[in-house]
């Protein structure tokens, strides 16, 4: 017979014999306890004037209620010394009290008459490695297509530039800082909320998120000034960032290493898709519409997600849903013991070796999850700042591969001003046109994630013993990290109006695989390589990738206009090449990226003085002419 929580492996059996029913006036019942010592202690011999057919063990039995046994205190820990607090995971077996009656359905259940509810249903808190594959996937894709709302975000802005620059008469460096505003609070949000959700869970912070990233939004659309955008900008970033960061939080509560590396190809695919969508539907729509759909049709977007989120998201952190399960066992066990079921008989010594010959006495038991020794939220908070900096600076392997991953982003998001530039310029694009350009990103990262998910299963059958290694998880990115320097070159000598717009548009589906290659190889080796800490250095690397990301597109103009197309091609595919490196030699990077700062010094301030140098000769020409 089945009951209505989930089973222990010695269940509970009825017995079909009258002579059994009769000695179930003492509710002897078999059932596992949390101590193979402990047995039930139970009052009533029936419950709502049903007999109750149970099982006779020699392992447990039912002791009558003393008269003299108060069963009306509260269940606090200050209260109530004589409860027993047992630590709860998701292996321990719960003990049930013996009370069963019998449901039209058949189905064994324990029902309180005071209160009328029956127990917790407890596969609500099963643990979330042992979800359903269904309920994972579903999980998951929930969280990818808030992950990919995010990164359209991100991308869908830099179509509005040129209606923002028309609307406030403010210059193309001005608009590009709504980009960096939404970089800077990408990039600080999740050092506040990432802890918090570790504390209170990410169900919580992933709708007020949605909340959050939806009013910015909507901020974006309705704003009558420059200084409102850039403040509603910053207030979608912050939202964004817990669909864009967190969201890795979620993929290692539910999957195990072994199984986590096509679900974060997965994740990963959503933020570069999002990234290649937003400026592709935002360029048609600024086109044909006006440039604020391009924020009211994210709004709508986003209120879907959270709305999807409200309904069906399930808490994924583990500590939270034990947290929720000791708590609801405790509430019932307290409605029972108000009704006269006080719980077990436990042994009060150890006098004997035997346990059957323990003298055993009433215990009252209740369960908290597992304790650790937490700081105080602002506490952790002003830790998640620290720690993540400490790393950086002590850590030579956090340092590198962070900044390896930050310059691989921030080249990401100078395409959003690039492409628009060189398009424009050289082929004479339009938005809607600029936007199909950002296709290939989304092309690219669909061809390397079928790639990820291959070589992984590559790894595991030929190299079994380095799969199991977070080096592992680095071989192939040594090789397709070199698509984006690759990239950076043929991008920078292909952008001429001679040349057809097909080649540029190949190589940015070139640096989309080299970057796409690089975080998900990051993101791994540090989880992989950190453990504990995986979250302060995946913290570092995100702080580092995102205030990177939010500079680049602040210079993007002057370098392409200043060092031409080619020379900031060569000067990034250069700089990309030696942080392809990062992971064989990091001495030898360290030297010659000192190298390349001196070079980068001297051009700029070569080209600094040719540009000078025919401005002087022009003042020098004015005067003569006016002294004339």
């Amino acid at each position: 017979m089945s009951s209505s929580g989930p089973t222990p492996e010695k269940a509970i059996e009825t017995s079909k014999s009258s002579s059994e029913v009769s000695k179930a006036q003492h509710n002897t019942t078999s059932i596992r306890s949390t101590s193979p010592d402990a047995k039930i202690f139970d009052s009533k011999s029936h419950t709502d004037g049903r007999d109750l057919d149970v099982q006779e063990s020699s392992e447990f039995e039912v002791a009558p209620l003393p008269a003299d046994q108060d069963t009306s205190s509260s269940t606090t820990k200050d209260d109530d010394s004589d409860i027993r607090w047992i630590e709860l995971t998701f292996d321990t077996e719960i003990p049930e009290f013996p009370a069963l009656t019998r449901t039209h359905t058949g189905i064994a259940s324990i029902k309180s008459a005071v209160t009328g509810t029956g127990p917790p249903n407890l596969q609500h808190y099963i643990s979330p490695f042992d979800w359903t594959k269904k309920r994972k996937v579903f999980v998951l894709s929930v969280a990818c297509i808030a992950s990919m709302l995010a990164a359209y975000s991100a991308g869908s802005y830099a179509m509005a530039a040129s209606h923002l620059m028309k609307a406030w008469g403010v210059s193309q460096i001005a608009v590009n800082v709504g980009i960096t505003m939404f970089v800077l609070g990408f990039g600080f949000a999740p050092m506040i909320l990432a802890p918090f959700s570790e504390v209170k869970g990410r169900y919580g912070v992933f709708v007020l998120a949605g909340t959050v990233f939806s009013l910015g939004t909507l901020g974006c659309a309705v704003t009558r000034s420059y200084a409102g955008m850039l403040v509603s900008r910053f207030i979608v970033g912050s939202g964004a960032s817990v669909f864009a960061t967190i969201v890795g939080g979620v993929v290692s509560d539910i999957y195990h290493k072994a199984d986590r590396n096509t679900a974060m190809s997965m994740y990963s695919l959503s933020v570069f898709v999002g990234t290649g969508l937003g400026p592709l539907l935002s360029g048609i729509i600024s086109d044909h519409i006006t440039w604020r759909w391009i924020f009211y049709l994210q709004m709508i977007m986003i209120g879907i997600t959270t709305a999807l989120i409200i309904f069906f998201f399930r808490e994924t952190r583990g500590n939270v849903i034990l947290q929720r399960k000791a708590a609801a066992l405790n509430k019932y066990y307290e409605s029972l013991e108000n009704d006269g079921h006080l719980g077990i008989m436990w042994p009060s010594d150890n006098s004997t070796e035997d346990p059957e010959k323990r003298p055993l006495r009433p215990q009252r038991i209740r369960f908290h999850a597992p304790t650790e020794k937490r700081r105080s939220l602002p506490k952790m908070i002003y830790f998640s700042f620290k720690f993540p900096l400490k790393l950086l600076a002590t850590e030579s392997v956090v340092f590198w591969f962070s900044l390896w991953v930050s310059f691989a982003w921030a080249i990401l998001y100078m395409q959003f001003s690039s492409i628009g530039l060189v398009f424009k310029t050289n082929h004479g694009f339009s938005n809607s046109q600029i936007g199909g350009v950002f296709s290939s990103i989304i092309v690219a990262s669909i061809i390397f994630t079928w790639i990820s998910i291959y070589q992984e299963k590559l790894v595991v059958r030929y190299l079994p013993k380095t799969a199991s290694t977070p080096e592992g998880r680095l071989y192939f990115a040594c090789i397709e990290s070199a698509f984006l320097p690759i990239g950076l070159f043929w991008f920078g000598w292909s952008s001429f109006s001679n040349i057809h717009w097909i080649v540029p548009t190949l190589a940015i589906g070139s640096c989309t695989i080299g970057i796409f290659s690089i975080y998900l190889a990051v993101f791994n080796y540090l989880a992989d390589t950190y453990h504990r800490y995986a979250s302060s250095a995946l913290a570092a690397q995100s702080m580092c990738r995102n205030l990177l990301a939010g500079i680049f597109p602040l210079i993007t103009n002057m370098m392409f206009t200043n060092l031409t197309y080619q020379g900031a091609g060569s000067l990034l595919g250069g700089i990309g090449i030696l942080l392809t490196a990062v992971p064989w030699k990091v001495i030898i990077i360290i030297i010659i990226i000192i190298i390349i700062i001196i070079i980068i010094i001297i051009i700029i301030n070569t080209n600094m003085n040719m540009n000078m140098l025919p401005r002087t000769k022009d003042i020098i020409v004015l005067q003569q002419r006016r002294h004339i």
